[in-house]
C-alpha cells in the first residue's frame, strides 16, 4: 500500500529560515544605499539628487555618487515641509504608499510556497521508496491476491515441499479447522535449498492458491547505514501485514538479515543486530490467529541465528532441493508448454543429461534451445537445438574463432580420449555421452561429457577411486602419446586431489585415521564454493598431517599406475579414437560405442543412452 509523504513542521521552519537568510543577503549586497537625513539634505542642496519617492516614513530615490554614477538610496523622513525645499531644485518627486500587512505577508508567503512546490515535485520524481522521508519504510512490494497468477501446478520437481506447504494454504483458507482442535499453525516457514530451485516461486504459489495478499522483500533491504532504520522497517512491515491479514510475508535471502549474532566484523555498527532483534521480537509477539504467515528463503541455513530457528519463530523448515530425474522431467514438461517442440524431442533424454541442475537451469536450457532454433531459422525446436543448449549452459559458448595449432590440438584429442577410455573401462563409472575438442567457455579446450544412468546419493570407495582414475586419464594419455605432460591437466589434478583428501579426512576411507573424520565445521551446505576446496582446520598433530600427506601421495601414485596399465593395454584403441576425434572434432555416444567394439559397456548399463 503506497503512502503519501508525511508533512513535518521542521520543513516549514527550515524553509522560513532559508528565505530569511536569502532575503537578508540580497538586501545587504544588492539593495540601495541607506543615507542619514543630514547626508540626504546635503546631496539635495548640491543638486545631486535626481528623483525621489516620498513615503510616510521613508524616502527613496536616485542620486549622483562621488564617481559620477547613479546610485539608489533610502533615508528616514524627518522634515515634514520637504516639498517646499524640493521645488527649488527641479527634482521629480512623487508620493509612495508604505507597505501594508497583506503586502508584506504575500512577499513572504510566495517564496515559501514556491519552496514547498519544488520540494514536493522532487519527492514525487524520486518515488515513494526514495529520499530521507522513506528511511523508516519497509520497502516491501505488496501483491494483491488477484495479481498473483502462480499456482502449485506451475511448480514442478519439489513434490515433498509442495505437500508441506499445502497445509499452509488450508490454514489460510479455513483456520477454524485447525484452531477448533486447539492447534496453531507455525508462525514461520523457512525454505532452504540451493539457488534456482524455486523457493520464491513456491512462496508465490502458496499466496496464489490461498488467494491472500503477498508481501515480498529481501533481507538486505532492511539494513541501512543509520542505526535504528532497519528496526523501524520491520515494525512498519508487520503493521502493514496486520492491516492486510490474512496475508503472507515473504523475506528472500534471510541470511543477509538473520546472520548469527556475535560474529560481526570488528568496528562495525549494531544496525544489523538491532534489526534482527526487532524481527525476533515481532515474530515472538505475533498472534497466529491474526492469519499472517511469515515465509523466508535462504541457501545459507548454517549461518542463521539459533533464535530464529527455535520453536515459535521459524519452527518449520522445508527443504527445496535440486530435482531428481523424475523432477527434472516434470520441470521440463512444465516449461515446454510454451515452447514449440519438434517431434524428435525426447525430454527424458534431456533430463538424463542434466543431473545436478536446478529448475532455473532447466528453464534456461529450453529458452536457449528456442533462441538457437530461431537463429537457425527453424520452425520448431529440434533435439539438436536442445543438445547444443545443454552444452552451452554446462560448458559455455563455443570458441569457433580460437585458433589452436596442430600439436596442441593432438594433445587435447589424446587428453579427452584418455578420459573417455578410462570411464568406459572402469566398472561403475558414468557413461560417456560426448567427446569434443571444440573450445568452450573461458579455458576449456575440450571436454568429455559423462551421463549417469540414474540419480546417485551414495558412493562406495571403489566408485570414488574410479572417479579419480577418470580424472587422471587425460594426463596419463598425454604421457603415453607424447612422453610428457602439459598444463591442461591442472584442473583434473586439483579435483582428483580434493576427492582423495576427502576420502582420507572426511569419509573414513584411509588407513592413517581409520574411522575418524576431520571435516570442517559450519561449512556451507548448499553453496560450497571455495570453502569446499580449503583444507580442514588444523585439529591434529604434525605427525598425523605428515602421515596423511604420505598416504595421499601413495593413493595418487597407485591410481596413476593403474591408469597407465589400463591405457597401455589399449594403446591401439587410444590412437584410433584420438585420430577419429581429430577428424570429426565431436564424437557422440553411439559412435564411441562402435569404436569400443567388444569393450563397450553392457547394453543393460547403457539402456538410457
Amino acid at each position: 500500500m503506497e503512502k503519501h509523504h508525511k508533512f513535518s513542521i521542521w520543513y516549514v521552519l527550515l524553509g522560513v529560515w532559508f528565505v530569511l537568510i536569502l532575503n537578508n543577503w540580497l538586501y545587504s549586497s544588492l539593495g540601495p544605499v541607506h543615507l542619514a537625513y543630514s547626508e540626504f539634505l546635503a546631496k539635495l542642496r548640491q543638486d545631486k539628487v535626481s528623483e525621489l519617492a516620498i513615503g510616510q516614513q521613508m524616502i527613496s530615490g536616485e542620486m549622483v555618487g562621488d564617481d559620477g554614477k547613479t546610485v539608489k538610496f533610502t533615508t528616514v523622513r524627518v522634515n515634514p515641509d520637504l516639498a517646499k525645499e524640493l521645488e527649488g531644485h527641479n527634482i521629480v518627486f512623487r508620493g509612495e504608499v508604505e507597505s501594508t500587512f497583506l503586502r508584506t505577508l504575500l512577499s513572504w508567503m510566495i517564496p515559501i510556497f514556491l519552496f514547498f512546490g519544488v520540494w514536493y515535485f522532487m519527492m514525487k520524481r524520486m518515488g515513494p521508496g526514495a529520499g530521507v522521508m522513506s528511511f523508516g519504510r519497509s520497502g516491501a512490494k505488496l501483491h494483491a491476491e488477484q495479481d498473483i497468477p502462480t499456482r502449485f501446478a506451475d511448480v514442478a520437481g519439489v513434490d515433498e515441499a509442495k505437500f508441506e506447504l499445502e497445509e499452509i494454504v488450508n490454514f489460510l483458507k479455513n483456520p477454524e479447522r485447525f484452531t477448533s482442535l486447539g492447534g496453531r499453525m507455525p508462525k514461520g516457514v523457512l525454505l532452504v535449498g540451493p539457488p534456482g530451485t524455486g523457493k520464491t516461486l513456491l512462496s508465490r504459489a502458496v499466496a496464489g492458491e490461498a488467494g491472500v495478499p503477498f508481501f515480498s522483500i529481501s533481507g538486505s533491504e532492511f539494513v541501512e547505514l543509520f542505526v535504528g532504520v532497519g528496526a523501524a522497517r520491520v515494525r512498519e512491515l508487520f503493521a502493514q501485514a496486520k492491516e492486510k491479514a490474512p496475508c503472507i510475508i515473504f523475506i528472500d535471502e534471510l541470511d543477509a538479515l538473520g546472520k548469527a549474532r556475535g560474529v560481526a566484523i570488528a568496528g562495525g555498527h549494531d544496525e544489523r543486530e538491532q534489526t534482527l532483534q526487532q524481527l525476533l521480537v515481532e515474530m515472538d509477539g505475533f498472534d497466529p490467529r491474526v492469519g499472517v504467515i511469515i515465509m523466508a528463503a535462504t541457501n545459507r541455513p548454517e549461518i542463521l541465528d539459533a533464535a530464529l530457528l527455535r520453536a515459535g519463530r521459524f519452527d518449520r523448515q522445508v527443504l527445496v532441493d535440486k530435482p531428481d530425474l523424475k523432477g527434472r522431467l516434470d520441470i521440463l514438461n512444465v516449461h515446454a508448454k510454451r515452447i514449440a517442440l519438434g517431434p524428435n524431442v525426447d525430454l527424458k533424454v534431456l533430463a538424463q543429461r542434466t543431473p545436478g541442475l536446478s529448475g532455473a537451469d532447466l528453464e534456461n536450457i529450453l529458452n536457449e534451445g528456442a533462441l538457437l532454433a530461431a537463429r537457425a531459422g527453424h520452425n520448431e525446436v529440434t533435439m539438436a537445438d536442445l543438445e547444443e543448449a545443454v552444452d552451452r549452459v554446462i560448458g559455455g559458448l563455443e570458441k569457433k574463432n580460437r585458433v589452436i595449432n596442430e600439436r596442441e590440438k593432438r594433445i587435447v584429442a589424446y587428453h579427452e580420449t584418455g578420459h573417455a577410455l578410462v570411464a568406459a573401462l572402469t566398472p561403475g563409472a558414468d557413461q560417456v555421452h560426448k567427446i569434443s575438442i571444440i573450445p568452450r567457455g573461458i579455458a576449456a579446450l575440450g571436454y568429455t561429457e559423462q551421463r549417469p544412468t540414474e540419480d546417485r546419493y551414495l558412493m562406495s570407495r571403489s566408485e570414488l577411486l574410479g572417479k579419480i582414475d577418470v580424472f587422471l586419464g587425460g594426463r596419463v594419455a598425454e604421457s603415453l602419446a607424447f612422453g610428457e605432460v602439459s598444463t591442461g591437466a591442472a584442473n583434473d589434478l586439483q579435483r582428483a586431489t580434493d576427492l582423495a583428501r576427502a576420502m582420507l579426512t572426511q569419509y573414513g576411507m584411509g588407513q592413517t585415521l581409520g574411522p575418524v573424520t576431520l571435516a570442517r565445521r559450519n561449512q556451507p551446505v548448499f553453496l560450497p564454493g571455495d570453502a569446499a576446496l580449503m583444507p580442514p582446520a588444523q585439529e591434529f598433530s604434525e605427525a598425523t598431517a605428515a602421515a596423511l600427506d604420505a598416504e595421499l601421495r601413495e593413493m595418487m601414485d597407485q591410481r596413476q599406475s593403474h591408469v597407465q596399465q589400463l591405457l597401455g593395454d589399449q594403446r591401439q584403441l587410444l590412437d584410433t579414437v584420438a585420430a577419429r576425434l581429430l577428424e570429426r572434432e565431436v564424437i557422440d555416444h553411439k559412435e564411441f560405442r562402435q569404436l569400443l567394439g567388444d569393450l563397450a559397456p553392457a547394453e543393460s548399463t547403457a539402456a538410457s543412452a
